[in-house]
C-alpha cells in the first residue's frame, strides 16, 4: 500500500485524533499548523502533501479547504464542511472543476452501529406496505461543553444526524416540514418527498446543554414493530466509551477514495455534506 503524506491544520482534540488514526494507517504528517497556519500556507512554509486535514474552528474550515482545492491537493475538512450554503457548493464545484476529493469527517456515518442499523431499517422499509407509516427520529444530546463555540447546535452536533438520514435517502428527495433552532437547541422535521419511500417523516432533535447524554435513533412503523438503538455504549459509571471503529472506518474509506477507488461515492458524498450544511443553516 502506498505511504502518502499529509499536512494537519488544526491540533486539537479533532485534529489530534485525525493525525493518531491516520499514522496508524501508514500516512506520514510533514507539517502539523494550528495558530497562524494560514499565514504559513501563503508564505510556502510547508511542503506539499498528499491530502490535507483541517480540523481547525468550523468558521475557519471553508478558507482551508479552498486553499487546497486551489491547488488540488485532496482534503478531508472536519464537519461542518462550511457554515453557509454559498461556501458548500463553492467548494463542491471547485472539488468538481479541479476534480480533486474533497471529503468531509462525520464519523457517525461510519458507525459500527448505525451501519448495522441501516442496512436493517432498509430491508425493514422495502418489507413495508405504505412507507408513510414509518418515521425515524434522531436524538443528541449531551451537556454544555467550551468546544465548537464558534457555530450554533446545528453546525455542531445536528450535522451529525443530518448526514446519516442523507446517507440512506439521496438528498434531492428530502423536503422540510418545519425547523426551529435557538444557539443550543434545534429541532427539525424532514419527509421523504419522492422515490420508493416517499412520505417517510423523520425528527430531528439536539441539544448541546442538556443534563442527559442521549444519541439515538428511533423507529415508528406506525405502531406495529418500534424500537430504539443507542449510537453509543455506555460504561458502568454512566460515561460514554468511546468506539474507534467509526474513525477508522471513515479514514480507511477515504484512503479508498483517494486510491481512485469508488469515485462516484466521493462525490456523493461531498454532495451530501454540502446539502447538510444547507438544511442546518435555514
Amino acid at each position: 500500500m502506498k505511504e502518502y503524506s499529509a499536512i494537519l491544520i488544526g491540533c486539537g482534540t479533532m485534529g489530534q485524533r485525525h493525525r493518531s488514526r491516520f499514522e496508524s494507517n501508514g500516512v506520514r504528517f510533514t507539517d502539523c499548523l494550528d495558530v497562524g497556519a494560514m499565514e504559513c500556507l501563503q508564505q510556502g512554509q510547508w511542503q506539499r502533501p498528499d491530502f490535507a486535514v483541517v480540523a481547525s474552528p468550523a468558521t475557519t474550515h471553508y478558507e482551508y479547504a479552498k486553499f487546497f482545492l486551489e491547488r488540488k491537493i485532496p482534503v478531508l475538512v472536519e464537519k461542518p464542511l462550511a457554515i453557509s450554503a454559498s461556501q458548500v457548493n463553492e467548494l463542491v464545484e471547485l472539488s468538481e472543476k479541479n476534480d480533486t476529493l474533497l471529503f468531509v469527517a462525520q464519523s457517525e456515518c461510519f458507525n459500527p452501529i448505525f451501519l448495522n442499523f441501516r442496512k436493517h431499517f432498509l430491508m425493514e422499509l422495502a418489507n413495508c406496505s405504505n412507507a408513510q407509516d414509518a418515521r425515524l427520529e434522531f436524538r443528541r444530546e449531551h451537556g454544555y461543553t467550551d468546544r465548537c463555540r464558534d457555530v450554533d447546535v446545528s453546525l455542531d452536533i445536528l450535522v451529525h444526524d443530518l448526514s446519516m438520514f442523507l446517507t440512506m435517502f439521496h438528498c434531492k428527495d428530502v423536503r422540510v416540514i418545519s425547523s426551529s433552532k435557538t444557539d443550543d437547541r434545534a429541532m427539525m422535521t424532514l419527509q421523504v418527498s419522492d422515490g420508493p419511500y416517499a412520505g417517510l417523516t423523520a425528527d430531528f432533535i439536539a441539544d448541546r446543554n442538556s443534563p442527559n447524554d442521549v444519541r439515538t435513533i428511533s423507529v415508528d412503523f406506525g405502531g406495529r414493530g418500534n424500537y430504539v438503538i443507542s449510537l453509543v455504549r455506555y460504561m458502568s459509571d454512566g460515561n460514554v466509551a468511546h468506539i474507534p471503529d467509526s474513525l477508522d472506518n471513515e479514514h480507511k474509506f477515504f484512503l479508498k477514495l483517494l486510491a481512485g477507488a469508488c469515485g462516484e461515492w466521493g462525490k456523493r458524498s461531498a454532495r451530501i455534506a454540502a446539502q447538510v450544511v444547507e438544511l442546518a443553516t435555514r
